[in-house]
């Protein structure tokens, strides 16, 4: 259903001939820096014959004529050819165009790369990212339509500038951007000068190519590790073999020296493993949300992977599927059976669409880092099968983070969620109509956000929410429930309303407490 966007025009400055660099994948000769380094599908892949320079971390100059191994959050890239081939992003109208590569394990490093402004918006910008978490939280040094440089911290979508300068930046000239995240400090340079220092947000991370209202190339990208006092602690990773005891294709812990693994799966692996649940309980005695867990080991999946009976990942990590953006159609992670059960698993990035619910389920204690297209989907076929969320937290979703497509219930109990667009929606528009209903009960809501839950009128839906704290919002931005009127013919539904009813939205100003 998107429109079709118009390219930016504008001719190529001719290329001056330059020498081009070996294509670099992830080098193992890093162990200063990167105790295990995880192999990254399509593409980032460990070196496997002599590496290059020791320092070298990654690099990638798009001669091969693909991004292969880089993750996509918005935006229109592609690689492009005059003479010589660099990534452009020309959908000048995207409010956030974002591309990652790397593990989330890099530290201290340099990110350097040679970058060309397009059309660039008034408020547009062309950045370079370093230490990324997520997809709205990374350091950036950002060239701006006005032709200065800003270094920038951004946690959340919250934008923090560390420093600022003039860099002569002009829309058709190529200037070479270079980020150095050493410790708690990040420095930026434009054509080697510097624009200025600040602390960084963020202990490691991955690095990333942006835009905002703004096309822009990209070439010859270079990240070089450098020295630091300390090194953050690896998170251990995982290997296996196949279909195992303790996980959807069995788990084994990494031994102490750097090693990279990768637990491939397949579209028939079943993981049927029982384990004792531990669910996120009471609030904290101040009122405040649970601190979010770390990870006890990470897991790289490639394909959907079934789950029937109880599953406990024991807070490890999963990650792989998707490029991290928010287009429909991605494939889940998981599709939980019904009567199934996950529990104690941290969803990281790139997730496709989460996990898929296919009749009763339950989701206890399941933390989402960067929800991509959904965090979890309620697909059932029976109005009385009922999905519940007990427990975690979501992060980081662009659009919806619980969607309910199929019938009947789903209950959302002791959740927090943060940085989001609407925490449960109803499907409005999808071919099949059901009336569905909501319980939200017990959450912590923390800005920015735009809606706690959005239901259709027209179908019977009924949200009932109680208990809820809401954080960072003095100026009661984010509705508590939306009402819609839904069709069955994928255009847009129409909002009609917000607030409670006493029929659709059904709770009472009391029921919500703003901190």
């Amino acid at each position: 259903m998107s429109p079709a966007h118009r390219r930016a025009g504008g001719h190529r400055a001719p290329v001056r001939a330059r020498r081009r660099p070996r294509r670099i994948r992830l080098t193992t000769a890093v162990a200063m820096l990167v105790p295990a380094l995880l192999a990254g599908a399509g593409g980032l892949l460990l070196a496997a014959g002599g590496p290059a320079r020791a320092s070298t971390l990654f690099g990638d100059d798009f001669e091969d004529g693909d991004a292969a191994g880089w993750s996509k959050a918005g935006g229109d890239w592609a690689v492009v050819s005059d003479g010589s081939r660099v990534l452009a992003q020309r959908k000048v109208g995207s409010e956030l165009a974002r591309l990652f590569a790397g593990p989330s394990t890099w530290a201290d490093y340099a990110v350097e790369v040679r970058v060309r402004p397009l059309a660039v918006g008034p408020s547009g910008l062309v950045a370079v990212a370093a230490r990324a978490t997520s997809q709205t939280s990374f350091d950036r040094l950002v060239l701006r339509a006005d032709g200065s440089a800003e270094l920038q911290r951004v946690r959340s979508g919250a934008v923090r500038v560390l420093a600022r300068a003039a860099a002569g930046a002009r829309p058709g000239s190529w200037h070479t951007l270079r980020l150095e995240e050493s410790g708690g400090t990040v420095r930026g340079f434009v054509d080697g000068t510097p624009v200025g220092s600040g602390g960084s947000g963020a202990a490691a991370g991955r690095i990333g190519l942006l835009t905002a209202r703004a096309g822009a190339e990209f070439d010859d990208v270079t990240v070089t590790a450098l020295p630091a006092a300390a090194q953050p602690t690896a998170v251990p990773t995982t290997t296996t073999g196949g279909p195992g005891p303790t996980g959807p294709a069995g788990t084994s812990t990494a031994p102490p020296a750097a090693t990279t693994t990768t637990i491939t799966t397949t579209a028939t692996t079943t993981a049927t493993a029982t384990g004792t649940a531990t669910a996120t309980g009471a609030p904290a005695p101040s009122g405040m949300p649970p601190p979010w867990p770390s990870a006890t080991a990470e897991v790289k999946v490639s394909r959907t992977t079934d789950v029937s009976g109880v599953f406990d990942g024991g807070m490890r990590r999963f990650f792989g599927i998707g490029d991290g953006g928010q287009g429909e159609g991605q494939d889940p992670m998981f599709d939980v059976a019904d009567g199934g059960t996950m529990q104690n698993v941290i969803i990281g990035a790139p997730a496709g669409d989460g996990i898929h619910c296919l009749g009763s389920c339950t989701l206890r204690n399941v933390w989402w880092e960067d929800v991509g297209e959904d965090a979890a989907t309620l697909e059932g076929t029976s109005a009385a099968q009922t999905m519940t969320i007990d427990g975690g937290g979501a992060r980081s979703a662009a659009d919806k983070v619980f969607q309910h497509n199929g019938p009947g219930t789903m209950v959302v109990r002791n959740v927090q969620v943060e940085d989001f667009g609407k925490l449960y929606r109803s499907c409005g528009n999808c071919s099949s109509i059901f009336r569905r209903s909501v319980i939200i009960d017990h959450v912590w809501v923390t800005a920015p956000g735009k809606a706690l839950a959005g239901v259709n009128v027209n179908f019977g839906d009924v949200a009932r929410i109680g208990a809820v704290t809401v954080l960072g919002d003095p100026d009661r931005k984010i509705n508590i429930c939306e009402r819609y009127i839904g069709n069955d013919t994928g255009d847009e539904p129409t909002k009609v309303g917000t607030g409670p009813d006493g029929v659709s939205c059904v709770y009472s100003t009391s029921d919500v407490t703003y901190r």
